[in-house]
């Protein structure tokens, strides 16, 4: 039977109009904050545990530590084994999954409603009861190096670390998420307690399902699954400062490459910035697609390249607007020029009311498409509470992004395109091929 608790409800109990998302919040007597979103004409539940850190918040020495936790709690509880608890998510048809990120570290699953008792009993025994072996810690720091192995020779990856490190010098934002040979072999089990315990705490934690549920049951059921976690003595992990930018020029010869990676990027609005849904359009507009600007360019009207497109990666402070691409060496000036040439006239010239309209109703379409499960409602719970502390409804969301105008896309493309932002990453057999900043002109 569910263990009844004492509860601080924030959302009213009111069942919401049709048009909008059925979101409650509730915060436990440990400090755990749980949000539920009710989707009743599914027959799944996706629930997740959500740690408000991640590689960001890592010191240099301990560089890696959260993805090396993350995978380290898989290794076995003081309930169960590794290999009992991958035959008990079998056994109820789970989906279990795990990920760390520059800013967060999450652990998933997705079941039958049926099954979400035994479900929220599994996916609390894998965040709450980790054993942390010496013997498992040193299996794990063997895999996870040969992870690092395995990424540096991946060219796509490879590009991205190399800018990124540049990018932000001596910042932990630009450090790799899984660290480095030297960091991740000198973890121990100490190590590992320390940080685990000062990341897994109630004020760093939030829990997060959506799907066939009622938000009180659900409540009860992880009240009393997470009744052995203390409230933290501790206040949040503190967030580091912005870090800086550093607009550089980075060649990086490797011969056994037949393209060369090409990144150029600027600094562009963080996550929660009043100009995102122009910023997100403005991406949209110059690479992000077929009918992109920089693909029907680059691509399409001259063949210089099979991969070119924009993304934007947005921080809780800061972030980047980056055009990724791979084209022959003979190519990388031309490439390079089009580019520039695109970035120029974007600044100069404002969109097409047609063309902006399209952007509009891709960026809408992808919203409503990928809210369509409840593993993404789930993931859209807590990074809105991380990130904002509220919920937007589509209504809104798709009313700001009507909102847009060409001159707001003109007006941040001339903030961000700035030549004295504007940094280079090539990675490749470059040969004799040599490019300063009096190339990056736009």
């Amino acid at each position: 039977m569910p263990i009844s608790v004492p509860i601080a409800e924030n959302a009213s109990l009111n069942a919401p109009a049709p048009h909008l998302r059925d979101i409650r919040t509730t915060t436990l007597p440990n400090g755990l904050l749980v949000l539920t979103e009710r989707m009743p004409h599914l027959r799944s539940v996706a629930m997740g545990v959500w740690i408000d850190c991640g590689s960001r918040d890592e010191s240099p020495a301990v560089n890696g530590i959260s993805h090396f936790i993350e995978h380290m709690v898989f290794k076995g509880t003081t309930n169960r084994s590794a290999q009992q608890f991958a035959r008990e998510v079998d056994a109820i048809g789970g989906n279990l999954d795990a990920f760390t990120g520059k800013e967060t570290i999450c652990f998933n699953l997705k079941v039958l409603d049926d099954n979400v008792p035994a479900a929220l009993d599994l996916l609390t025994d894998l965040v709450l009861h980790p054993t942390f072996s010496p013997d498992d810690i040193a299996k794990e720091q063997g895999v996870i190096l040969e992870e690092i192995k395995m990424d540096e020779d991946n060219p796509d990856y490879l590009v991205h670390e190399l800018f990124t490190q540049n990018f932000w010098p001596n910042d932990a934002l630009g450090r790799p998420i899984l660290g480095t040979a030297k960091t991740v072999s000198s973890f121990d089990q100490q190590i590992v307690l320390a940080e685990y315990a000062r990341r897994f705490t109630p004020a760093n934690m939030v829990f997060t399902a959506a799907g066939n549920l009622h938000h009180e049951e659900f409540v009860e059921q992880v009240a009393a699954a997470f009744a052995s976690l203390s409230a933290s003595s501790s206040d949040k992990i503190a967030h580091p400062n912005p870090p800086q930018t550093n607009p550089h020029i980075t060649l990086k010869n490797k011969k056994s490459l037949e393209q060369v990676q090409f990144c150029l990027a600027v600094p562009a609005p963080p996550v929660a910035s009043p100009t995102r849904y122009a910023a997100y359009l403005l991406n949209s507009i110059l690479g992000g697609g077929m009918s992109s600007r920089l693909f029907q360019s680059i691509r399409e009207d001259r063949g210089l390249v099979y991969s070119i497109y924009s993304e934007l990666n947005p921080f809780r402070d800061t972030g980047t607007l980056a055009v990724y691409a791979g084209c022959a060496v003979s190519n990388v000036e031309q490439v390079l020029a089009l580019t520039l040439a695109e970035l120029t006239r974007i600044k100069q010239q404002p969109v097409t009311a047609e063309e902006l309209d399209r952007a509009k109703n891709q960026s809408k379409g992808n919203m409503v498409l990928g809210l369509e499960t409840s593993g993404s409602r789930m993931s859209s719970l807590a990074r809105q509470q991380m990130y904002w502390g509220r919920f937007f409804s589509l209504d809104e969301i798709t009313a700001e992004i009507d909102r847009v105008t060409p001159a707001d896309i003109q007006r941040l493309a001339n903030e961000l395109f700035h030549p004295d932002l504007l940094a280079l990453t090539l990675l490749g057999n470059l040969g004799s091929l040599k490019l300063t900043r009096a190339h990056l002109t736009c």
